[in-house]
């Protein structure tokens, strides 16, 4: 190859290592190839990167509940701090695991007051915990439903369903897990953000699996009985559940009615600022994004956690909520929330030197 050809070469190289353009660039935009290259993208996923890991969470939590206008009250709700520690597995576990529930009953509260109590234990008693916490979860959630299966054959009386919905802290990790209409929403620096799915019968996606096990869609119950396509218990229900599968720990009952949960596992940054899981009676009278500026107004009046648990399911009363009423609020940081600044189109932010504000003063001195 003679040099010509090699410089021109080594010129198309450089041209597409550094995706630069034939273009001639101004004085004025100068600056280093590396420094081009990684403007939009290298630059953009360290900063990422770096608010990721330079964040810790300063968990706070509080919980309220109110049995609305029911006759009785089926929710229940569970906030524990150090799992591990809690259940005596603190050896086991070199960092902080923190654990929230909401279970909404239905039928009775007895498979709701059951999957609180126990599911916790099953999880922490896991092979696999605290190693993969993500199929810990699953299999814990299908284990306790078949234990409750096995207690109800032993007590007639206590046949009944529950949605839960659980959500776990552990370093910068958040993992919420949901089977049934409870529901999970984060607030990052003020917008909402869904964190789990409701398993109604309406659901395309449910309804295709219920249809796939032999269940169906009746007048938007499933098999005509219940109004959620993913609960713990109900093994009283026909054709909700196999009970031949209830000594199987093999996976999730194969009936239309499933007790396996739907994962979502994110990482926290320092915009994250609060998580609210809350039973289906607060959704009936809150959208996603109302419930987080209710919340957020509320912590940065007075910056308490239980109070503002307390006011949320207040307001939710005030709405002629009919169902109980219960939530459960995570805060990630210790200090009040910072207020939101309103972007106006059309508008342009203005400001006063020096010398017009000393201007200014003497007009209005009279001098």
């Amino acid at each position: 190859m003679c040099l010509d050809d090699l410089e021109k070469a080594t010129e198309r190289v450089e041209r597409l290592e550094f995706c630069e353009t034939q273009v001639e660039k101004p004085p004025e935009f100068a600056k280093s190839t590396m420094e081009i290259v990684c403007e939009d993208t290298v630059i953009t996923d360290f900063k990422q990167n770096s608010q990721i890991m330079s964040f810790e969470p300063r968990i706070r939590s509080g919980e309220w509940s109110d049995i609305g206008s029911r006759q009785y009250m089926e929710d229940t709700h569970v906030c524990i701090y150090d799992l591990a520690k809690n259940y005596g597995y603190d050896s086991i576990v070199e960092e902080t695991i923190s654990f929230y529930g909401v279970f909404d009953g239905h039928g009775g509260k007895d498979a709701a007051h059951f999957v609180r109590d126990n599911l916790p234990r099953v999880i922490v008693e896991d092979a696999d915990f605290p190693l993969d916490l993500e199929k810990v979860v699953r299999r814990s959630f299908v284990q306790t439903d078949t234990q409750f299966a096995k207690t109800c054959s032993l007590q007639s009386a206590l046949p009944s369903g529950t949605t839960a919905l659980t959500a776990m802290i552990f370093g910068r990790s958040l993992l919420v897990a949901n089977a049934g209409d409870c529901r999970a929403v984060l607030s990052r620096y003020g917008s909402a953000i869904e964190m789990s799915q409701d398993h109604r019968p309406c659901c395309t996606h449910e309804l295709k699996r219920v249809e796939s096990l032999g269940g169906y869609v009746d007048d938007g119950y499933l098999n005509g009985l219940l109004a959620v396509t993913r609960a713990l218990g109900d093994w009283h229900l026909e054709g909700m559940k196999n009970q031949n599968q209830v000594d199987s720990t093999d996976g999730p009952s194969p009936g239309p009615l499933s007790a396996e949960p739907e994962l979502k596992l994110i990482s926290l940054t320092k915009e994250d600022e609060f998580l609210i899981i809350a039973s289906d009676g607060i959704w009936d009278v809150f959208s996603n994004q109302n419930a987080v500026d209710f919340v957020r107004r509320r912590l940065q009046e007075h910056n308490d956690v239980k109070l503002c648990c307390k006011e949320f399911v207040e307001e939710a009363i005030r709405r002629n909520a009919t169902d109980n009423v219960t939530a459960v609020l995570i805060c990630f940081h210790l200090e009040p929330l910072p207020l939101l600044r309103a972007h106006r189109s059309g508008r342009v932010m203005r400001s006063i030197s020096a010398e017009g504000l000393h201007s200014l003063r003497l007009l209005l001195e009279g001098k």
